[in-house]
């Protein structure tokens, strides 16, 4: 197995021939998370693995969370197992090269989340022996996964180099939201005739047909992720998608743990992102584009706003023992 082969294209190659073979039936439900775990990766490679898959048409969207094994155009019954117990076969070479950073890729995306999580609550120090000990690994990938971490600015070190996680504050909010205004637009008009229009045409439809009243949170985060996958990430410019992610990952996962603290939802997302879907459909870009750059900006001010209710919040429901509320030196 050549080594400039991309980890998608390992995870691509393992679904394919047991999609070939009738191991993965016509019909069956491929999620994102399941596969990854399978495969031992992030989510990331399993996503573009996908993509791949769609085009080739062995795979197809459905009014449903994930993809269906077979071809657009044809009815069956949907098909949920667990493909964790369906004995797919994965050649050797295939099977190795996808393991050779597995682990280290498992553990980075777990530990980016919970740092992600409590990034609303203060500032706190991780501790690398606890972290090595709860996910059983090497000072070695313990090392690496903190590089990288902080390769991309979402851990720094202390003049005593000890590794913190520094707070998602208001300051840092209203940088993350100009630094989206700067680049998501951008990347939606690069992305041009590449948007998925079929896709975003049935997002529409999705949620015209959806009763009102069952309308909410669960519904704008999954058009915005409707939004990412199918237009924004779309733009021919890696360099770009990149910076996009992760100066949304801290914005993302803080979202969640406001949600989970019982906090209110926007409740008039839902439509913001249809009227967008609307001009996008349309193929009026450039009038998309500013609108989601208009969109952009209030959303900040939502952000804002429910990040000031933390302040009357208790203790970080942190979870995991190597993130320690940090005192200050």
């Amino acid at each position: 197995m050549r080594k400039s082969i991309k980890r998608y294209e390992l995870v691509a190659a393992a679904l394919r021939s047991n999609i070939v073979s009738g191991r993965l039936e016509t019909g069956l439900v491929l999620l994102e998370g399941p596969i990854a775990n399978l495969m031992k990766t992030s989510r990331a490679p399993v996503q573009a693995a996908l993509r791949i898959l769609e085009e080739e048409k062995l795979i197809r969207r459905f009014d449903g969370r994930g993809y269906l094994v077979g071809r657009a155009g044809t009815s069956v019954a949907l098909i949920r197992r667990d493909i964790g117990k369906l004995d797919l076969r994965i050649p050797n070479e295939i099977n190795a090269a996808l393991q050779n950073r597995g682990l280290w890729e498992v553990v980075y995306e777990e530990v980016e989340s919970a740092v992600a999580a409590c990034l609303i609550f203060g500032e706190f120090r991780i501790i690398e022996s606890e972290l090595g000990d709860y996910y059983g690994v090497s000072r070695t990938v313990v090392r690496d996964v903190l590089g990288r971490l902080h390769e991309r600015g979402i851990i720094a070190k202390t003049s005593s180099s000890h590794w913190i996680v520094a707070p998602l504050t208001a300051e840092s909010v209203r940088e993350r939201f100009q630094v989206r205004r700067l680049l998501e637009p951008e990347a939606l008009r690069l992305a041009g005739d590449r948007i998925d229009l079929e896709k975003i045409a049935q997002s529409l439809q999705r949620e015209r047909v959806r009763d009102p009243a069952k309308q909410g949170a669960a519904d704008w985060m999954q058009l915005e992720r409707d939004l990412m996958e199918f237009c924004i990430f779309r733009a021919p410019n890696q360099h770009l998608l990149e910076l996009i992610r992760h100066n949304q990952m801290p914005l993302a996962a803080a979202s969640r743990a406001l949600t989970k603290l019982g906090l209110p939802e926007d409740e008039i997302a839902v439509g913001e992102y249809l009227m967008l879907f609307e001009l996008i459909t349309a193929r009026a870009i450039d009038a998309a584009a500013i609108y989601l750059s208009n969109h952009l900006t209030a959303l900040a001010e939502k952000n804002l706003a429910r990040l000031k209710i933390v302040a009357v919040i208790g203790e970080a429901p942190v979870g995991v023992p190597y993130l320690s509320l940090r005192e200050s030196e």
